[in-house]
């Protein structure tokens, strides 16, 4: 795990440091890429091109390559959870019913990005990252998100032209989702769906209103993020590069698929 990311001992350090060790510590690659990347004059420091020996203070200074923000905050931690069903997305539940949260590390404290109703499986980010949580789920980025359905029976091609084109709920019209079959049976078929809006059970609203019986739903992407080696309930912490691409995702007008 990159020292970016503690272990659960918070870092200490709030003196302006050089800018290319933050960004080598970011994942930009060894020293002198990163003093490349600032004559180049891709870096920027709170909105101001950064040069050559400029220093920023990791707690409180804002850093972007490219435009795309980078993490320099030493206290951030990063974690993606594999949901099971049956676990609802919360910090806490007033019923008692088990939380994803209890399957995290209870230090630092962390926040589930985005929800996964109780019945969903599959990929969740955990992180105490406000800024990458709102770049995740907040409709104006756009990112987006893959989901596995196991549907009883057939779909034709008219359902799936349905589901891709925008489906009638009663909050209005989906957006046009991206949408594949990917297997079929006997007596079932598995869909692949993405989607970019995160509204309240979207998927499983999608489904019936098209008339899907839906038997199961995993969410298997977060923008550019997929982990297929998680079983449910297991977890890890992402990669310094994985941040990055979600910041990335985030930032881009497509937010990345």
């Amino acid at each position: 795990m990159s020292e970016i990311f503690p272990t659960g001992q918070p870092h200490k350090e709030s003196e302006p440091v050089r800018v290319q060790k933050l960004l080598a510590r970011a994942g930009f690659g060894s020293r002198r890429h990163c003093d490349n990347l600032i004559a180049e004059g891709r870096v920027q420091c709170n909105g101001e091109l950064v040069i050559l020996g400029d220093r920023a203070n990791p707690l409180t200074d804002s850093l972007s390559v490219d435009d795309i923000p980078v993490p320099t905050q030493p206290d951030r931690v990063y974690v993606l959870l594999y949901k099971p069903s049956g676990v609802v997305t919360t910090a806490n539940d007033p019923h008692g019913r088990p939380t994803v949260m209890g399957l995290v590390p209870s230090e630092p404290r962390l926040f589930p990005v985005g929800r996964l109703d109780m019945e969903t499986e599959g990929l969740l980010i955990a992180t105490n990252d406000g800024k990458l949580a709102e770049l995740m789920t907040h409709p104006r980025h756009g990112v987006w998100k893959s989901y596995v359905l196991e549907i009883a029976g057939m779909v034709n091609e008219s359902t799936l032209h349905k589901l891709r084109d925008g489906v009638d709920l009663d909050d209005g019209k989906t957006s046009p989702a991206r949408v594949r079959l990917l297997s079929t049976a006997k007596d079932k078929c598995v869909l692949e769906i993405a989607i970019h809006e995160g509204r309240n059970r979207q998927i499983r609203r999608m489904a019936q209103a098209v008339g899907l019986e839906l038997q199961r739903l995993i969410r298997t992407r977060i923008g550019p993020l997929g982990d297929e080696r998680l079983e449910p309930g297991q977890w890890r912490y992402l990669e310094v590069d994985e941040v990055r691409s979600l910041y990335a995702a985030g930032a881009s007008s497509d937010g990345v698929f």
